[in-house]
C-alpha cells in the first residue's frame, strides 16, 4: 500500500505506518495468489493502536531504510490489525508455542508463501542493545531459513499447520452430560493465586471470566474457597493500581503479582466485562465497594470511550506526551495542589501518595495496606469529593490517544452490561445509553442480518466474525430482556440464523470463527479459547439457551445441545483457558425461567421484576406477559396468568412450574433455595 493508502485505510493501526519504508500489503486473497505464484515468503506484522512496543517498532525498523530493504527485497510484507483481524491474529499467536516461541505484540512472523508460519519474533530493538539481539539480525535469520534450508523450513512449517489443524479442528466431541462442571471449576481453582488472587505468576492479568467461573461455582455449589478466591481477588483489583481510583475503569494488567503496578492501557472489552461482573456480586451480596466501582466505570465509559451519536470507542494508549502512564501519575505537590483546601493527609495515606513515589518517583493513587481497611462513611463521601478534585486537575493534561474504531463484539459486551447493571442497580439510564449503543452498531456496522466487525474513519473494515454476531445476539436478548421490545429479540434471530448458516461445522459440531464467504486464511478455525474475550461457542450457549425459553422453538435447543458436546473432550487439559465455554455451559443446564403476567410499569409489576432483578441468578431468564401476550405453545408456565388481577410470578425449571407467588417477599425467598440441574 501506498502512504495515502495507509493514510486513507480504515483502520487506525494503518494509519500509525503510513510514514514507514516498508512497502506493506493488508492480507487478502490477492496477496496469498501473488506469494504461491512467487513462491516467495511473507513477513506479516500484527499490532495495535494501542501498542507502545507496536508503535516504537514503527518508528525504529520500519522506517529503517536498510531493513525496509531486506524486508521488501525478500518477503512480502503484510501489516495486520488484530483489533481488526483477530482470526489471523489468534491462529499466528497459537503458532508460537508449537514452534517454542512466546507470543505477544507486536507480533512480527515468517510465512511460507501458503501462509503457513516457520519463524517468528516479538518486539526486538533496530540494532543490537544491551546483549537484545537486533531486529536486523532476525531478518536475516528468517531470509537464510528459507533461503540456505528451505527443505528443512518449508517442511517445518507444514508441520506447525497440521500441528494448528489438530488445535482447532480435531473432533473433540462428547455427550453434552460429559461435561463435568464442577470438575472443571476445581481445575480453576487449583491455579489460583491463594495470597493475591488471579493466576499465579509475574503478571495479573483481570480475566473475569475465569471470576464468573468460581463465582458461579460457589453460587452453584456453596463451596466457601470458591468465594474466598474470587474476593481475594477481587479486593486486589478493585482497591490496587490496576484499577483507575481517579477515572474509573481498569487497566488492562499489573506488571507483578500484587496488582499494584499497571501497564497502563485502557481497554473498552476489559472493563464491560469487569461491570458485568460486579453486577452480579452486587446482586449477591449489595457490595458498596462493587456498587462504587460500577459507578466509576460506566462513569468512564460514558464520559471517555462513548464516539459520538453512540457507540464505544476500543483503547485508550498507555502514552501520553511520550512517557507510559504521564497522564495517571502524580507526584505528591500536584496532589496537594489539587486537593488545597481538603484534608489531604488522610487521602495521601489511604491512597498510598509519597513524596519517593511508588512508581519512576511518581505515585499509582492505590489502596494497599491501610488503604484497604474499613472507612467510615464521611471518610468516603471525602474522599469521593476528593477524587473528583482529581479528575478535574488530570482533565487538564494531555490525554492519551484513543482508537475510535468500533467493534461489534467488544460494544456487545458492553451493551450487555450496561443492560444487567441498569437492571441490578435501578438505573434506567444506563439502560438508555445501551439502547443508542445498540441502535448505533446496528446503523454503522449492520447489512441486513449481516454484520461488519469494525468501523473506522468513515470505513468498514473486515466481515463480521462468529463474535460479533454471538455477542450482539447477547446483547439484543439482554435488552429484549430488559425492556420486552420485540425488535431486540428479531435482532437475535436474525444474527443466529446467519451463524447457522454461514459458521456452523456440519461435521463436528460448533461455530467456525469466520463464515463460508470470508476470504481463505491458512485455516478455518474454530476457536472455544478466552482470548480476550468469552469464545462464540461459549457465548452462544447462553444466547441459545435464551432463545429456547423466549420462543419454545426446539430447533435452538437441538442446535443448544450439540453445541455443549462439541468441545467437551478438550475440557481436561485446557479449563484454564474455556471459562467463556464452562459459564455458557452451566447456563444451558441450570436455565431458570421466571414467568411474570403483569402490566409493564403497574407499582406492583415492578415489585416483582425487581425482586428478581436483586437476586444473584447469573442462569436466569425473566419473561413479563402483559395482558393480551401470550407464552409459545408448550411452556410449562403457558396455564398461568394474574391471580385475582393481580401481578403474578412462576419459576420455570426444565418442565417445572412453581405454584403462583404473588408476594415479592415470598418471591425472593423462592429464588435464594438451591435448585437442581435440569437441562434447558
Amino acid at each position: 500500500m501506498s502512504a495515502s493508502a495507509l493514510q486513507n485505510n480504515a483502520s487506525p493501526y494503518f494509519r500509525l505506518h503510513k510514514d514507514n519504508l516498508v512497502q506493506w500489503q493488508a492480507w487478502g486473497p490477492d496477496m496469498l495468489a501473488n506469494a504461491k505464484a512467487l513462491d516467495k515468503p511473507i513477513f506479516v506484522s500484527v499490532g495495535y493502536n494501542s501498542c507502545n512496543w507496536c508503535h516504537v517498532m514503527s518508528e525504529e525498523s520500519f522506517s529503517n531504510p536498510e531493513i525496509a530493504a531486506l524486508i521488501n527485497e525478500n518477503f512480502i510484507p503484510v501489516l495486520v490489525d488484530r483489533e481488526e483481524r483477530p482470526d489471523l491474529d489468534q491462529i499466528y499467536q497459537t503458532s508460537l508455542p508449537l514452534m517454542g516461541l512466546r507470543g505477544g505484540w507486536p507480533l512480527n512472523i515468517f510465512l511460507a508463501p501458503d501462509g503457513a508460519p516457520y519463524f517468528s519474533v516479538n518486539y526486538l530493538p533496530a540494532e543490537e542493545r544491551m546483549g537484545q539481539p537486533s531486529f536486523r539480525m532476525a531478518v536475516t535469520q528468517a531470509i537464510d531459513m528459507w533461503k540456505n534450508q528451505g527443505a528443512a523450513t518449508r517442511e517445518q512449517a507444514q508441520g506447525v499447520r497440521e500441528q494448528l489443524e489438530a488445535v482447532y479442528n480435531r473432533d473433540t466431541r462428547t455427550p453434552a452430560e460429559m461435561v463435568q462442571l464442577d470438575l472443571a471449576a476445581m481445575g480453576v481453582a487449583r491455579n489460583y493465586d491463594i495470597f493475591f488472587g488471579g493466576q499465579q505468576g509475574a503478571q495479573k492479568f483481570l480475566n473475569p471470566q475465569q471470576l464468573e467461573t468460581l463465582w458461579r461455582a460457589y453460587l452453584r455449589s456453596g463451596v466457601p474457597q470458591y468465594s474466598q478466591m474470587v474476593f481475594t481477588t477481587l479486593d486486589g483489583i478493585l482497591f490496587g493500581g490496576i484499577y483507575d481510583h481517579v477515572g474509573g475503569g481498569f487497566f488492562r494488567y499489573t506488571l507483578e503479582e500484587r496488582w499494584a503496578v499497571p501497564h497502563f492501557e485502557k481497554t473498552l472489552v476489559d472493563s464491560a466485562q469487569m461491570v458485568d461482573l460486579l453486577a452480579g456480586i452486587w446482586q449477591h451480596n449489595r457490595s458498596e465497594l462493587a456498587r462504587s466501582r460500577i459507578e466509576e466505570t460506566i462513569g468512564w465509559l460514558l464520559r471517555e470511550m462513548k464516539l459520538p451519536g453512540g457507540g464505544f470507542a476500543t483503547t485508550l494508549h498507555s502514552q501520553s506526551e511520550g512517557q507510559d502512564g504521564k497522564y495517571y501519575l502524580w507526584r505528591e505537590a500536584e496532589v496537594d495542589a489539587a486537593l488545597i483546601g481538603t484534608f489531604s493527609a488522610k487521602f495521601k495515606a489511604i491512597y498510598d501518595i509519597t513524596r519517593e513515589g511508588s512508581y519512576n518517583g511518581r505515585n499509582i493513587p492505590r489502596r494497599t495496606g491501610m488503604g484497604a481497611q474499613a472507612t467510615s462513611d464521611a471518610d468516603e463521601v471525602l474522599m469521593a469529593k476528593q477524587r473528583g478534585m482529581l479528575l478535574e486537575a488530570r482533565n487538564k493534561r494531555t490525554p492519551p490517544p484513543r482508537d475510535d474504531k468500533m467493534l461489534a463484539d467488544w460494544n456487545g459486551l458492553t451493551i450487555a452490561a450496561l443492560a444487567r447493571a441498569g437492571m441490578a442497580l435501578d438505573r434506567g439510564e444506563w439502560i438508555a445509553e445501551a439502547v443508542i449503543a445498540f441502535n448505533t452498531v446496528v446503523a454503522t456496522l449492520g447489512n441486513g442480518s449481516r454484520l461488519y466487525h469494525s468501523s473506522a474513519n468513515g470505513l468498514h473494515g473486515a466481515e463480521g466474525f462468529a463474535d460479533d454476531y454471538a455477542n450482539m445476539a447477547l446483547a439484543a436478548t439482554q435488552l429484549f430482556e430488559v425492556s420486552g421490545d420485540k425488535r431486540f429479540l428479531e435482532n437475535a434471530k436474525a444474527w443466529v440464523g446467519e451463524l447457522d448458516a454461514h459458521f456452523w461445522d456440519e461435521t463436528r459440531g460448533g461455530y467456525y470463527f469466520t463464515s463460508d464467504h470470508a476470504d481463505p486464511i491458512v485455516l478455518r478455525p474454530r476457536f472455544v479459547f478466552d482470548n480476550p474475550t468469552p469464545p462464540a461457542n461459549g457465548t452462544m450457549l447462553t444466547v441459545l439457551s435464551r432463545l429456547i425459553l423466549f420462543t419454545g422453538n426446539a430447533a435452538y435447543a437441538d442446535r443448544a445441545r450439540q453445541l455443549v458436546g462439541a468441545f467437551g473432550a478438550d475440557l481436561p487439559r485446557s479449563f484454564l483457558a474455556m471459562c467463556g465455554y464452562l459459564n455458557g455451559s452451566e447456563t444451558y443446564s441450570t436455565a431458570l425461567q421466571i414467568v411474570i403476567f403483569g402490566t409493564r410499569g403497574h407499582p406492583q409489576t415492578q415489585e416483582l421484576i425487581r425482586t428478581v432483578w436483586g437476586k444473584a441468578l447469573p442462569s436466569k431468564l425473566l419473561i413479563l406477559v402483559e395482558p393480551g401476550d401470550s407464552l409459545p405453545e408448550g411452556h410449562p408456565a403457558a396455564a398461568g396468568g394474574m391471580q385475582s388481577g393481580v401481578a403474578t410470578a412462576y419459576i420455570c425449571q426444565g418442565t417445572f412450574t412453581s405454584t403462583p407467588i404473588t408476594s415479592p417477599a415470598e418471591l425472593g425467598q423462592m429464588l435464594t433455595l438451591p435448585r437442581q440441574a435440569a437441562n434447558a
